[in-house]
């Protein structure tokens, strides 16, 4: 009805129709719009015929539907009746059957359960008069055990249970059974106590053994695993004492390593107890059950363990040394950092009245601290705790369930062993002793190194004298230095303490930065530094040569300290403990706990680093210093003389000239000023490159060649308005000569740094048309091309104008 009633509003009011009908003026109007409502009503019609077809249609399907749907109605009556009919029966007939099937399975659960608890109750008088007979005249003991275990794994509801209290006693056993079970276990526990014991006393191994395997039969785990505890610690015991008593001798108990191997006997036989006992305990009485006895053998190691490191602390007089060690001023490293005159600049007589005073201040300084005794105290610490630490890690590998093998691969200290008085005792008496005494040691070492340190002989900076030492020219104290590095940090990690690596390590770096370092910064700063006497000069041969030697030290101190860590930190798995006398062994092997040796490994890293930085800082400073004062000096000389009375205003008759002197005796007028150059510069760099270090050298000849390409660059610009094309060719040949001599014998990218130079006679050559091509190109097409601009596009304009011609 809405289409309808739109199309009636749209005949008078369509957009067809121009105007009203009655406003019509004329009959031509009212024609038009007559014919437009006939159209419009022909329409409507049209519409109307449509709708109504569609509405028979619609009712015809609505009438097979009521068909349908009466013929569906037939058909569920009928299922009705068909299931109403037919099924109930059998579905009552299966829900019978289903409840006597499921009351005949209840029936039979119920007398299988009685069958059952008749067949315990059965076994359960078995056993009882088992245990009665077997603990009679034949005393049977192991027959008797096995009994008694039979009964305990029986229910404990049947055993206390009223059926077994009624069918259990008998005449000869009239008790209930749980009353006569709890009689014969505590009878035969006494009882094999009492053997056990009597046999351990005897010595009895089989006997000890027999009595052992009966106390979990009879549930008395615990008991036996007590008993058998203080058997082995008995063994124990007695064992640490004969290692201690067999050297009562004065001169085997002053022997370095005595009392270290005392505690490793005691280690070891303690090992050996759990291994070969291990089989024995889990076999009978369950798998982990081997901690308990470990847990009673700490026990005894700690009283053991700590008998002998008070013996050896008080043997040793291990408090009067640390007492000593504490006290120790280190005389020569604080005055040699006090502002005293300064010393002369070559090395002082050895006799001479200044050094007689502070050498006998030294010599009693050294007589009160015996540094053999110190490194001996340190060698059998450094032993007692690689024991300790073998000793844990294998305790910690039997205390692992065997269940949790392969889910974690961190080892864990046990919570018995962590906090056992013997790992307290460790910790106070050897590893806090051990980190002070290392510090000492460490400490006068370096003290000792640079009381004795001599200078390498026979070094000069003439090229035509042989070299009286040989490479690379350090000073004695460098390598004792860094041998003690060595000994130190690899008697550090042999302990396999945590704690010690954690003192050491920085110590170490610690010392190396203020007194080693320090030490050649000293000198540099008061013995040797590199100044002229008067204004103008060079410094005297002698003091060069010091302060490279110094430059060489701080060099090769680095590189020995890296290869010290590399040694430790780069060993490979494959060559972990291979059987061999000394073969390496990683750092997860030595430190196994946890992450432990994660945080040694980052502590060896941090001693390099922290080596390296403080090294590479100062010999920069040396590097600059030995530019600014011997390198910079000789270079603007040789500059100076290879350019002396060099012309490139030239014509073509003076390159004629040129070409036909190549037999002169400068060797030719076209390379006279690399000639020039190579001369005075292998004058000068050639003697420092024999004492330097090749990394050192490579510093220095890069400060210097940097340097160099500058006022190479600025005799380039001077020669604005004072050189023609003929000339620049020149020019280009002579800068490639300079650069050449330059870079001779080193790395081939100090070429760079000459870029500029380089760039500067390329454009003085070009041709107007390349001139033309280059000033036109665009960025993109530069770096197509290949060439990377160093000079910026003012800078090109510049040099094309240095040539007269083109000014």
């Amino acid at each position: 009805m809405s289409n309808v009633e739109s199309d009636a509003h749209q005949l008078t009011n369509g957009p067809g129709q121009s105007q009203d009908i009655y406003k019509a003026s004329s009959v031509a109007e009212i024609r038009a719009t007559l014919a437009h409502l006939s159209h419009r009503q022909a329409a409507v019609t049209a519409r109307l015929d449509t709708l109504v077809a569609s509405q028979k249609d619609l009712s015809r399907e609505l009438g097979r539907l009521d068909l349908l749907r009466a013929h569906l109605g037939s058909q569920v009556v009928h299922a009705r009746s068909v299931s109403n009919g037919m099924l109930s029966d059998a579905a009552s007939t299966a829900n019978r059957i289903s409840g006597a099937v499921k009351r005949l399975d209840q029936e039979q659960h119920a007398v299988k359960a009685t069958l059952e608890v008749v067949e315990q109750v059965a076994e359960l008088k078995a056993c009882v008069l088992g245990v009665h007979g077997s603990m009679g005249a034949p005393q049977d003991w192991e027959t008797a055990a096995a009994y008694l275990n039979r009964a305990f794994k029986i229910p404990e509801d049947v055993v206390n249970g009223s059926f077994a209290e009624e069918v259990v006693p008998t005449a000869e056993v009239p008790d209930p059974p749980r009353v006569t079970l709890n009689a014969a276990a505590e009878s035969l526990c006494g009882l094999f106590l009492r053997e056990f014991e009597k046999a351990a006393s005897e010595g009895d191994g089989s006997r000890v053994t027999r009595f052992f395997k009966l106390f979990p039969l009879i549930g008395r785990s615990d008991v036996g695993l007590e008993a058998y505890g203080r058997y082995v610690c008995g063994g124990v015991a007695a064992r640490a004492r004969f290692n201690l008593n067999a050297g009562a001798g004065a001169s085997q108990r002053k022997e370095g390593l005595f009392y270290a191997n005392a505690l490793t006997k005691l280690f070891e036989h303690i090992a050996q107890i759990v291994d070969g006992h291990q089989p024995l305990v889990e076999r009978h009485y369950g798998v982990g059950m081997v901690v308990r006895v470990i847990e009673r053998l700490q026990m005894e190691a700690d009283v053991q363990g700590g008998i002998v490191i008070d013996t050896w602390a008080d043997e040793r007089s291990v408090e009067r040394k640390l007492t000593d060690v504490k006290s120790y001023a280190f005389s020569f490293l604080v005055q040699s950092f006090l502002p005293t005159q300064k010393h002369s600049a070559g090395t002082p007589r050895s006799n001479s009245p200044a050094t007689r005073d502070a050498s006998a201040t030294r010599r009693s300084e050294d007589e009160g601290v015996d540094m053999k005794e110190v490194d001996s105290l340190l060698n059998e610490t450094a032993l007692m705790l690689g024991r300790w630490s073998l000793y844990t890690r294998f305790v910690a590998t039997k205390s692992v369930p065997s269940d949790s093998e392969g889910i974690s691969s961190t080892l864990l200290l046990p919570q018995y062993l962590a906090n056992s008085n013997l790992q307290k005792k460790i910790s106070n008496n050897l590893i806090e002793p051990f980190n002070i005494m290392t510090t000492f040691f460490f400490r006068r070492s370096v003290e000792k190194a640079f009381q004795l340190d001599e200078s390498p002989s026979g070094l000069s900076l003439n090229p035509n004298k042989p070299l009286g030492a040989n490479a690379p020219f350090i000073t004695s104290a460098v390598d004792d230095v860094m041998y003690i590095v060595n000994q130190v940090v690899q008697r550090s990690l042999a302990t396999s303490q945590r704690a010690v690596i954690a003192s050491v390590i920085p110590t170490i770096g610690r010392v190396l930065g203020s007194d080693f370092v320090g030490m050649i910064q000293r000198k540099m700063r008061d013995e040797s530094y590199p100044k002229a006497a008067i204004q103008g000069a060079l410094p005297p041969e002698h003091v060069i040569i010091a302060f490279l030697v110094l430059i060489n030290d701080l060099d090769v101190a680095t590189d020995y300290i890296k290869r010290i860590v590399q040694q430790q930190v780069g060993v490979k798995a494959a060559a972990i403990q291979d059987g061999q006398n000394g073969s390496p062994a990683s750092l997860t092997e030595l430190f196994p706990f946890g992450h432990d040796s994660v945080f040694v490994e980052n502590n060896l890293k941090g001693l390099e680093s922290g080596f390296e930085s403080k090294t590479s800082e100062l010999i920069n400073d040396a590097i600059q210093v030995m530019f600014q004062q011997v390198m910079k000096p000789r270079m603007r000389p040789v500059l100076a003389e290879t350019f002396r009375d060099v012309d490139y205003l030239l014509s073509e008759k003076d390159v004629g000239e040129f070409d036909g002197q190549d037999g002169a005796e400068e060797g030719g007028q076209d390379d006279l000023v690399q000639q020039r150059f190579e001369r005075g510069w292998m004058g000068f760099t050639r003697p420092i490159k024999r004492i330097l270090t090749d990394q050192n050298y490579d510093r220095l000849i890069t400060v210097t060649i940097s340097y160099l390409s500058k006022a190479l660059e600025k005799r380039i610009w001077s020669y604005y308005g004072r050189i023609n094309e003929l000339g620049a060719i020149r020019l280009e040949r002579d800068v490639a000569g300079i650069v050449s001599a330059a870079v001779k014998g080193s790395r081939y990218g100090l070429r760079d740094a000459f870029v500029r130079c380089t760039q500067m006679t390329l454009i003085l050559n070009m041709e107007d048309d390349e001139w033309e091509e280059l000033i036109k190109s665009t960025p993109q097409e530069e770096q197509e091309a290949g060439i990377v601009w160093q000079l910026d596009a003012n800078e090109r304009q510049r040099v094309r104008a240095i040539v007269k011609d083109r000014a």
